[in-house]
């Protein structure tokens, strides 16, 4: 024991990422796997909101939006993330939320691929993409279909019927990764157009969606790009599809929205894809945790999320025999994106019961834990910790009581 509890320490003091953890607020003790579904707070955060509030919103007053820039946040925070995505400037615009940019980008690649009544999706896709494109298939009618197929099918349902493709990169519960390069190439194959959704990938693996040819993007900013509970989302147009029409058509997305023109006008460009008025408050918050992301190297983030995703199925393996946890993410590291799921019959009071031991990761239904990987505050101690009291959890059935039973609304 004594050993691997060296061997960890030199694995932590040899981190070249272990100073970011400093750049976090969080509390001494706890081992928070949760940053896929909301990430950690950066410091810095708290102080660039504190300017926001006190002295461009209260003491700026309305002139912020130009003395402080307000008016040019989306873009510039959607430029910046475009470098964590493979994009190129003025492709990615930050806006509403992801659900939101979902509808925006299908309607804008139905608009290009006008006569096609398919929409395809996964099987077991997140939620929100599936019944985004129900919707649209409801609302839009003549024959618009919503098509969802088991992963090993989509290959073969990709037909000349389809006008776009909605995946998730990287799956939400299992973390099983989908080839973006191969996927898209042959959508377009066939002349469909593809949505991928980035919402576990981007800041925890390297996306290169120009070098695919991607067409559309969404993903959100709350997860690994630590912008807040809710951050503002993104979306991704590559430039040859700069004239398609998203449908909503706010003025923010007007050519020129302080005309005040009764008929509408798209932007040009990236603008086009805005539609209310920026959240300010919210973008802001968020631009602090891209900042923070830049400084990171994507490749070394990739590294260390491999690593400590290996250790964790390693510690867990013990478990598995004598407790009867079941990997439920793909075991080889290529496959796998930046969490680890197991399932279990008591997944969900389990999960209570380690938060209570101050281990943070969340449940999904079924029977599904999940322990986030985020590489930026997390070290490898900490993986070996958590672990350590899961087993604690385990064996002495703490789980086994009535309040880590009854769910709550938010799991």
């Amino acid at each position: 024991m004594a050993s691997q509890r060296d061997e960890i320490a030199a694995w932590d003091a040899a981190d070249p990422m272990r100073h970011f953890r400093d750049q976090f607020l969080l509390r001494d003790g706890l081992v928070y796997l949760d940053g896929n579904s909301l990430g950690a707070l950066p410091k810095a955060t708290a102080e660039r909101m504190q300017t926001v509030v006190s002295q461009e919103w209260g003491e700026g007053l309305i002139d912020s939006w130009m003395s402080a820039n307000w008016v040019e946040a989306p873009r510039r925070i959607g430029d910046k993330i475009a470098r964590l995505i493979g994009a190129g400037p003025g492709e990615v615009i930050v806006a509403d939320s992801t659900s939101i940019n979902i509808f925006k980008a299908l309607t804008a690649a139905l608009s290009l691929r006008e006569g096609r009544k398919v929409l395809l999706t996964e099987a077991g896709n997140f939620p929100t993409d599936g019944y985004m494109m129900q919707g649209l298939a409801r609302f839009k009618g003549n024959g618009t279909e919503c098509r969802a197929v088991a992963r090993e099918q989509l290959l073969n349902a990709l037909t000349d019927e389809v006008a776009v493709l909605l995946l998730t990169q990287v799956h939400y519960k299992t973390a099983r990764m989908h080839d973006l390069a191969q996927l898209t190439r042959r959508a377009h194959e066939v002349g469909a157009l593809v949505v991928w959704d980035l919402s576990h990938s981007t800041g925890a693996i390297e996306v290169d969606l120009n070098a695919a040819e991607a067409d559309f993007a969404v993903g959100c900013g709350y997860k690994f790009l630590n912008g807040g509970p809710g951050a503002p989302a993104f979306l991704f147009a590559a430039h040859r599809h700069h004239g398609a029409h998203p449908v909503l058509s706010g003025w923010f997305g007007h050519a020129r929205p302080f005309d005040f023109e009764e008929g509408f006008e798209p932007a040009p460009g990236i603008d086009r894809f805005q539609c209310g008025t920026p959240t300010i408050l919210g973008m802001s918050a968020l631009e602090s945790g891209v900042d923070l992301m830049l400084r990171a190297d994507m490749g070394e983030v990739r590294r260390k999320s491999i690593a400590l995703s290996e250790l964790l199925i390693r510690e867990m393996q013990p478990l598995c025999d004598e407790f009867g946890f079941s990997l439920a993410s793909p075991p080889e590291s290529a496959e796998r994106g930046s969490h680890v799921a197991y399932a279990h019959p008591q997944a969900y009071a389990m999960m209570q019961a380690l938060k209570a031991r101050d281990v943070i990761g969340d449940f999904r239904m079924p029977d599904v834990m999940r322990f986030g990987i985020t590489p930026l505050y997390l070290g490898y101690a900490d993986i070996v910790e958590a672990v350590d009291r899961l087993r604690a959890v385990c064996a002495n059935r703490d789980w086994d009581r009535a309040a880590y039973r009854d769910k709550a609304f938010v799991t």
